[in-house]
């Protein structure tokens, strides 16, 4: 064809290359088996990541008779690392003896085994965690006592040990920082995040090991310890406690003092999503979901976007997660920027095509409120906060997202009345789980 000779380019992988762990173009057909065993051999290997195999023209046409395999693949994905003994016993010792210990993840959950890991490293001596930014699953129940919600700037400069657990950001530096005399543990398959070119967070032990089995070993390690401070270890508890009670009581105030608004507000479209989230819910949250309205206990029922990720990511991925689990009801939380990045033409097309419903709340504002609050940010004495205009950030008039989704047999609905907002989930997951139609909220939310 035509079109081949434009469209050759000099690197293909280039496009892609920052945002992968390994790359390579097939060079002949001799190799296809070892190419593709080592494909799948880096992708599955700690940490798990995106591979990009190209497979070019010249190789895809030549003629050839038979094919060859193995039975099983010549290269296997390595095991997970452990810690050795001595790296153990001086993070056991070093967070034993703390007075106020802290945890930040935003990934451990991954493997479902490390949310209990977690519970039961974290209980016996009453560390708080933090889910910190970039969440990216369940990491430890939010109903727990011992979690301190989302944000570790509140408790980080009093932090005396800090345990950062598969977090490449655990806090912005311009924002907080631990204070200088405490000691930053750092815990996960590559603590040091090598593939990053710059990353400046402390980290006076890196523990480059398996979260879950170091977890449980550490877990074993400071047993001893914790006869020795039984008493602080309850005034803790009851710090901790405390400060989580009046953290929800002040979540449910801001849910509750927002029921009525209209435009809709995020927090009570988060609240409302909660009321209908049950035990067999996967949620995949891409952008504009409010986690503090959020109640998830159950490890494997929460995903969010990696920083490979993108806009675009949250319906495909709501897909990929139904047909993994096709028992499971799976809803999707996009913004109205971000559903038009994700092609929802082609999403509920294979939502219809491949029998895959699921529900997607496109919590619209009708612009693109990361563009503008990133603005805002870096120059809030700038010409568009005191104008109140951001070129470019705007998507007005809005269109009726609802309707490609009806365009692809499925149930659709636009809300604005934030007293409808219940019933209208309702009945999207009525079409849902017993019509088996995929389903789409078009909720009009506050413009920010």
């Amino acid at each position: 064809m035509l079109i081949h000779w434009a469209q050759e380019s000099f690197d293909q992988a280039n496009l892609v290359r920052e945002f992968v762990k390994w790359d390579y173009e097939l060079r002949n057909f001799a190799q296809l088996e070892t190419v593709v065993d080592r494909a799948l051999a880096i992708a599955t290997s700690e940490p798990g990541g995106p591979v990009y195999l190209t497979l070019p023209r010249e190789v895809l046409a030549e003629p050839h008779e038979e094919l060859t395999i193995s039975a099983a693949p010549r290269q296997q994905a390595h095991q997970a690392t452990i810690p050795n003994a001595d790296q153990v016993k001086k993070v056991a010792k070093r967070i034993a003896e703390a007075a106020n210990p802290l945890i930040i993840t935003s990934g451990v959950g991954r493997d479902p085994q490390a949310v209990e890991a977690l519970v039961a490293f974290a209980e016996p001596f009453a560390i708080p965690v933090v889910v910190g930014m970039g969440n990216t699953h369940l990491n430890f129940p939010t109903s727990h006592p011992l979690h301190l919600g989302f944000a570790p700037t509140p408790y980080l400069t009093k932090a005396d040990v800090v345990l950062v657990i598969d977090t490449d950001v655990p806090w912005l530096p311009t924002v907080v920082s631990p204070k200088e005399t405490a000691c930053i543990i750092q815990l996960g398959h590559e603590p040091l995040y090598s593939r990053y070119p710059i990353r400046g967070h402390a980290a006076d032990i890196a523990l480059a090991a398996q979260p879950t089995a170091t977890l449980r070993l550490l877990t074993e390690e400071m047993r001893p310890y914790q006869e020795q401070a039984v008493q602080q270890i309850a005034n803790r508890f009851e710090t901790v406690r405390a400060e989580h009670k009046k953290q929800r009581e002040a979540w449910g105030a801001q849910a509750e003092a927002v029921k009525g608004d209209k435009p809709i507000d995020p927090a009570w479209l988060s609240a409302c999503i909660n009321q209908v989230l049950d035990v067999e819910t996967i949620l995949i949250n891409e952008y504009d979901l409010v986690p503090t309205q959020v109640d998830l206990t159950v490890p494997g029922s929460f995903f969010g976007p990696s920083p490979a990720a993108g806009l675009g990511w949250g319906i495909g991925a709501a897909l990929g997660a139904k047909l993994a689990a096709p028992e499971k009801t799976v809803i999707a939380t996009v913004g109205d920027g971000s559903y038009l990045f994700n092609v929802p033409t082609s999403c509920h097309f294979v939502s219809q095509a491949y029998n895959l419903p699921i529900l997607a709340v496109v919590f619209n504002n009708q612009c693109w409120g990361a563009v503008r609050g990133a603005t805002a940010s870096v120059h809030p004495e700038g010409w568009a906060v005191k104008t109140n205009n951001f070129p470019l950030s705007e998507l007005s008039p809005s269109p009726a997202y609802e309707v490609i989704c009806q365009a692809n047999g499925g149930y659709g609905e636009r809300v604005e009345e934030p007293d409808e907002v219940l019933p209208a989930l309702k009945r999207a997951l009525q079409a849902v789980k017993e019509e088996g139609r995929q389903a789409v909220l078009n909720v009009i939310c506050k413009h920010p």
